[in-house]
């Protein structure tokens, strides 16, 4: 991907010259006439304060036909599952560029109205608008043969995937408006054993989208989904029974409810699940025009950190071995929104979580160089990453690679936005320790810390 990595390289380029300019004392201050406030950053090289995975940066392809309209427009074009142009270099090498490989999770609002493979008589449809069913679209298919292209492509482009099964297959209406009775896994054992079978290697396989709590569209009780989760990892053991390692079993993939996570925590045990995954779409709806002023306001990036916060201490009380993922963040719901969402705006609240660059400095636990000023600016930059890794989570997944107007790339034409690089130096420049920062001068500046990405040593 040499234009890439061009244009990578003139992006890393034009930071550090706006890091010193940004860097440069009372600079800003100077400019509008005021004195020079001063601003301190101290970072705490001793020990390591939290840690991500190696996965860390993590994207999502989802299911929407190309009629899927919020606010009268179609964003998502041919970038579903179902139609995406997996033969678009453009689109392999975006995937190919991330080393160690990117991690995908394939799924989204329409992951439990998909069925798998139907034959002998039964036609494998494709969703249809529909107003009146859930999502606005009837059930749809996903047929083998586009199973087999689209393993075919992450062989190719070496990508970890994740899996999001239909969890509500097999469900009826309960009287109090959730889904009850036990899932029905027979289409997904069968897809299950067919990919096992094929020699396709999934990293994970997760359980429903957006059941949790209160839900969006649908709802399942903890305690059933807890059941759930049960029989999903006993149908990955007895599959991949011969497997040396075998896939994540992940859940629930919905937004963070307090006691609603705490009992499906609890009632699978210490070692049966592997990752909670919650989602973060805290800027509203797409359609809102005060997008940007919410982007740029530090109390309403501030919003998510009791969620972090609340997750990762309910792993640490009840002795879990399960780690936390953010399995999908969009920021706006509803496909974000045009010239914001795939803007250079967008990185200060998706780069925000992702931000903080160590490695620059030559000095002990107190940096205060001339380099680190790119990790200011950065920081300021890129806080969704930095504040998720800060409270130990070990993924983050945008939504989404492609598709909607919250993309990676460009729906159309597969050329990055300007987060695909946020993303592309966070995975190339970041490693997986995280350290103590403190700040003083501005909240509109943030500041995070981790070791340089092959760092042997914790001090940066």
């Amino acid at each position: 991907m040499a234009a890439a990595g061009t244009q990578l390289g003139r992006l890393l380029g034009g930071l550090w010259f706006l890091a010193a300019l940004l860097g440069r004392p009372g600079a800003t201050a100077a400019a509008a006439g005021q004195p020079a406030a001063p601003a301190v950053a101290a970072v705490d090289g001793r020990r390591a304060v939290a840690a991500t995975g190696e996965d860390f940066v993590c994207a999502t392809l989802d299911w929407w036909p190309p009629d899927k309209c919020d606010y009268g427009t179609c964003a998502w074009g041919r970038a579903g599952l179902l139609n995406l142009d997996l033969s678009n270099k453009v689109l392999l090498n975006a995937v190919r560029a991330f080393s160690p490989p990117l991690l995908l999770r394939l799924g989204g609002s329409l992951q439990d109205k998909v069925m798998y493979g139907y034959g002998a008589g039964r036609p494998c449809a494709p969703f249809v608008r529909n107003a009146s069913e859930m999502h606005g679209f009837s059930q749809g298919c996903l047929p083998l043969r586009r199973w087999d292209d689209l393993n075919a492509f992450f062989r190719r482009s070496g990508a970890k995937v994740v899996f999001g099964l239909n969890a509500l297959n097999g469900r009826v209406p309960l009287p109090d408006g959730s889904m009850g009775g036990p899932w029905d896994y027979t289409n997904a054992a069968s897809l299950i054993r067919y990919t096992a079978n094929k020699g396709y290697r999934i990293h994970g396989w997760e359980l429903g989208n957006e059941l949790s709590g209160t839900g969006v569209g649908a709802r399942v009780g903890a305690d059933q989904y807890a059941a759930d989760v049960i029989a999903l990892k006993a149908l990955v053991d007895d599959v991949y029974r011969s497997e040396p390692s075998k896939p994540l079993v992940v859940a629930p993939g919905g937004f963070f409810d307090q006691a609603w996570f705490t009992e499906l925590v609890v009632k699978t045990g210490p070692d049966l699940l592997s990752v909670v995954t919650h989602h973060v779409y805290n800027l509203g709806p797409g359609r809102d025009t005060h997008l940007i002023d919410k982007i740029l306001d530090p109390s309403t990036l501030d919003g998510m950190v009791s969620t972090f916060s609340d997750l990762q201490r309910l792993l640490k009380s009840t002795g879990t071995s399960a780690v936390a993922w953010v399995g999908e963040a969009g920021g706006a719901y509803n496909s974000g929104r045009h010239l914001v969402t795939d803007a250079f705006v967008f990185s200060f609240w998706y780069a925000d979580e992702l931000s903080g660059v160590s490695g620059f400095c030559g000095c002990s636990w107190i940096c205060v160089c001339f380099e680190c000023f790119f990790f200011f600016f950065f920081a300021r930059f890129l806080d969704q990453l930095g504040m998720a890794a800060r409270f130990d989570t070990k993924s983050y997944c945008r939504q989404s690679l492609v598709g909607g107007n919250y993309g990676l790339l460009n729906t159309t034409t597969f050329q990055p936005n300007p987060d695909y690089y946020s993303a592309l130096l966070w995975h190339r420049l970041m490693g997986t320790k995280v350290l103590a920062v403190t700040f003083s001068g501005t909240n509109k500046i943030r500041a995070y810390a981790h070791c340089a990405r092959d760092s042997e040593s914790l001090c940066c």
